[in-house]
């Protein structure tokens, strides 16, 4: 069956189809881009489907992104993506908005139990019977004009999304519908609260191993390094390696033949920002000790895998009852940051992760649990 395929390659153009978007219950959304040197996605081209046609809009000759931006905003049209992190990405840098309300098709699969982190092609497969053609995802999406299986791979993606919608969207209870619209709103809220770069010194692997001195060292290396990848548009591993931070902060080079000896330091690193660098360090090494950060939690010991174990079944168990794929209900992050709060002893507070439905259907029972665990030990 040939795709009715639209192209929308001025302004005008994608303003009036806008106006018509509004009035539909809802649209699917794709988005086709490069990210092979830069921080930011590229957009090479964004797909609209009806439900009947695709639309390919060509971000490379829109100038006013505004009615899509508030298409994105219009809360009685839901957007419809799938496994959607780097597309909301894509439509924030064009348009400075994000959709909502949010139904993303692979968490919708895993609210049905047909399962997690299911791939594009495999649930088209699956829900509507389609064998897609293999991908053109190492396409170059910024090239003029498209091929001819570019354009017919980006049109059916977009058709077969809002089909997707069609025959999910019946499948789920309204419990069930709402919170893949719940999960679709923290998508987008974690997005939109852009990370601090002076937070992101407690991501480093064993960063929990370097006394306060040295976190203020790590600090700002990480943060120096994440606003200069974001101001240059490269990869953050272009302006300095990962595995060169943990180093640095511990033996805190102060020239540039000590600088060159640390990990995985890149020549072009130390001919471009060596010297900046040094500085930085010594800069960042002799802050007073009440501007260091406070030493990081070790993580939890070995012992603590059977109480982890343990709340996961309480999530697994709710997930047999609910019909849901089990990775779906208790995030890991949420139950180290619950044993966290107060291991070994207690008490412990449920985490800010922890919200929503999962939280009011289990947030009790694994408070319960670990009050349990404690009695036991």
């Amino acid at each position: 069956m040939a795709i009715e395929i639209h192209w929308i390659r001025d302004d005008q153009s994608l303003a009036e189809h806008c106006r018509n978007w509004h009035e539909l219950p809802f649209v699917a959304v794709d988005t086709e881009f490069m990210r092979v040197d830069t921080f930011y996605p590229k957009a090479g081209l964004v797909q609209i489907g009806d439900g009947q046609r695709a639309f390919l809009i060509d971000p490379l000759l829109i100038g006013d992104w505004q009615p899509l931006a508030e298409l994105l905003e219009d809360s009685r049209v839901v957007k419809v993506l799938h496994a959607c992190s780097e597309d909301l990405e894509v439509l924030l840098r064009l348009t400075g908005k994000l959709p909502q309300p949010l139904f993303d098709t692979q968490l919708a699969a895993g609210y049905l139990n047909l399962g997690f982190s299911m791939g594009y092609s495999r649930l088209v497969q699956e829900v509507l019977g389609i064998d897609l053609p293999k991908g053109e995802t190492r396409s170059d999406w910024l090239q003029r004009p498209l091929s001819d299986t570019q354009v017919s791979y980006a049109a059916e993606d977009a058709v077969h999304l809002a089909e997707l919608f069609s025959v999910l969207r019946p499948r789920l209870s309204d419990d069930k519908y709402a919170w893949v619209l719940e999960d679709g709103a923290e998508l987008v809220a974690q997005l939109r609260r852009e990370v601090e770069p002076e937070s992101l010194y407690r991501d480093v692997k064993l960063a929990w191993k370097l006394a306060p001195q040295q976190l203020a060292v790590l600090r700002e290396l990480c943060a120096w390094r994440e606003r200069e990848a974001r101001n240059r548009d490269v990869p953050r591993n272009r302006i300095l390696k990962e595995h060169s931070l943990w180093p640095m902060a511990k033996s805190q080079p102060n020239n540039l033949s000590a600088l060159a000896r640390i990990d995985e330091m890149h020549p072009r690193t130390i001919r471009q920002d060596g010297e900046f660098l040094i500085q930085l360090i010594q800069r960042a090494a002799s802050l007073p000790p009440e501007q260091w950060p406070p030493a990081l939690p070790e993580p939890l010991p070995i012992e603590a895998a059977g109480i982890l174990k343990q709340l996961r079944a309480i999530g697994q168990a709710e997930g047999e009852r609910l019909g849901i794929a089990p990775e779906l209900m208790l995030r890991k992050k949420a139950l180290e940051a619950l044993l966290k709060s107060g291991y070994p002893n207690g008490p412990y507070q449920l985490p800010d992760s922890l919200r929503g439905w999962r939280r009011e259907r289990m947030g009790q029972a694994l408070l319960d649990s670990l009050a349990g665990a404690g009695e036991t030990r």
